[in-house]
């Protein structure tokens, strides 16, 4: 079995537990022995809960009932029954294990109680055995968080896995698990999905029960996976959001729809770089070949300019993000009922959360408009195209280390939160979101909309990198992307394209 394990994915490894041709406990012992031989070079891993996660799946295996997957079942509640999992180490909490969202300040911090993705992932059958790496407060679109160090892209260790979900991103293209939990406020499920060759997909707002009881302003996160497998993807947001009760694959749920034909859409093309300043050639090529394989599967493309103002879109997302930051940091005593000291945390999540007590609050309605605005302009134009197709990323994977703060990036933000001047403020928000957008800058988009959007790995560049490419639909949309989505995978599939860790270990 071991041998064969990598073959599977979700789907296909929750069917053998049900023919009984594999243990639930089987499952998880290979994929403790993969964590153990892989993780040591990827660093994705960060807390291990292995114990807890065999007496799961020792349990599972001795209640389980004779019935062959051939037996209808009532919904698809327990559908990935045995399967291993992960859940990110941010935002989405499990009742006794610690949450250390990649910060000394929440090191020590251990809820008491499931966040509703994990309850419903524990209801699907899931067997969470550990928790993935994240930037600091999910702050960064890479994984490099100083409590537990560089998490790093199994297809070339020098290179990002991207962030924030880095970890959940690396362990899959890792074949530590065939799918696993990760969330996206700015892209943190798409651009890691596209730095490590995977399916990423971001949902509509509000598909998912959000992790938290408290909405975050602006409500640009949401809960979903990193996967192999549209399909995989596809079933598990049934199972997350309210189609637990019905068939698996029945007509009408997610799954059921990645089974359907694609008809014919009708594409907006977006070559615009959106909060980049331009698109590298390697993304541009992967938006070509991405434009030209729709084409031949029988769409129709059609070049678009959204006609967005760029600049307000920046400022509308980092007076959101701000302040999102200065509620997880400055008060972080209200989660963790201790008082948040400075060196507990990196200097420029410290500074950004400063920027948002300075400018937040005073900026927040206008930012809330320009997302109204923003919203308002994309549901306009997808009410005249079904799809949208623009990149994920505006380059390649960058290397480990590249768009950390530099010694005088980190003096400049000692000085900012000593002495707080606006214009300052301003003047140091700028420059270091321009640092993160020239790379990271063609996801936000979306998450100020709230409509979904995906991630898919059609294109490697000549060095083997992966450069995925990027498409949204409608609010509500889901369907129309997984449909889509898995045309793509049948026309080009990548399954069974592996990184060389995978290669050289599995």
């Amino acid at each position: 079995m071991q041998s064969d394990y990598l073959a599977y994915d979700a789907i296909g490894l929750a069917e053998l537990v049900r023919s009984r041709e594999a243990s639930a406990r089987e499952l998880l012992d290979i994929a403790i022995a993969r964590t153990e031989a892989v993780n040591p070079a990827i660093n994705a891993i960060v807390l291990k809960d292995y114990d807890a996660a065999r007496q799961r799946a020792s349990r599972d295996d001795a209640s389980r009932s004779p019935r062959t997957s051939e037996e209808p079942a009532a919904g698809a509640r327990g559908a990935l029954a045995g399967v291993p999992y992960l859940i990110k180490d941010l935002g989405a909490p499990i009742a006794g294990l610690r949450m250390a969202m990649g910060s000394r300040h929440y090191r020590h911090f251990i809820p008491d109680q499931d966040a509703p993705v994990v309850a419903l992932a524990k209801a699907a059958g899931l067997n969470i055995f550990a928790k993935t790496s994240t930037s600091e407060l999910g702050q960064m679109p890479y994984t490099e968080p100083e409590l537990f160090g560089a998490c790093r892209n199994p297809w070339n260790l020098d290179h990002t896995p991207g962030g924030s979900s880095g970890g959940a991103a690396a362990s899959v293209a890792a074949g530590i698990v065939p799918l696993a939990h990760a969330s996206d406020g700015g892209g943190s499920i798409r651009i890691p999905a596209s730095c490590c060759g995977l399916f990423g997909l971001k949902p509509s707002r509000g598909r998912v029960p959000r992790a938290t009881l408290k909405p975050a302003v602006g409500e640009l996160g949401i809960d979903h996976a990193i996967s192999r497998s549209v399909r995989d993807s596809a079933l598990l947001l049934d199972l997350l959001s309210g189609n637990a009760d019905r068939p698996a694959g029945a007509p009408g749920t997610f799954l059921g729809a990645s089974r359907e034909p694609c008809k014919p859409l009708k594409i907006a093309y977006v070559t615009e770089p959106m909060l980049a300043p331009t698109l590298s050639a390697e993304s541009r090529a992967a938006l070509d070949d991405a434009a030209q394989l729709a084409t031949s599967l029988g769409h129709h493309i059609e070049p678009v300019t959204l006609g967005i103002d760029y600049a307000s879109v920046r400022h509308a997302f980092l007076t959101l993000w701000s302040v999102t930051a200065e509620e997880l940091v400055l008060n972080a005593d209200r989660i963790t009922g201790r008082k948040p000291l400075r060196e507990e945390f990196e200097m420029s999540t410290w500074a950004m959360a400063h920027v948002g007590r300075k400018l937040g609050e005073r900026g927040l309605p206008a930012a809330l408009e320009e997302q109204r605005r923003i919203s308002e302009r994309l549901t306009l134009l997808l009410n005249r195209y079904d799809v949208i197709l623009c990149a994920t990323l505006a380059a390649p994977p960058i290397k480990i280390g590249e768009m950390r703060p530099t010694s005088m990036e980190r003096m400049q933000m000692r000085a900012v939160t000593a002495m707080p001047l606006e214009a300052l403020m301003k003047k140091l928000l700028t420059e270091a979101s321009n640092k993160a957008f020239a790379w990271a800058g063609c996801t936000e988009l979306f998450n100020l909309s709230g409509q979904p959007a995906m991630s898919v790995p059609l294109y490697w560049t000549a060095r083997g990198l992966p450069v995925g490419v990027q498409f949204a639909a409608r609010e509500g949309g889901e369907a129309t992307l997984l449909r889509l989505a898995a045309q793509l995978e049948a026309a080009r599939p990548w399954f069974d394209k592996r990184p060389p860790l995978m290669q050289a270990r599995s």
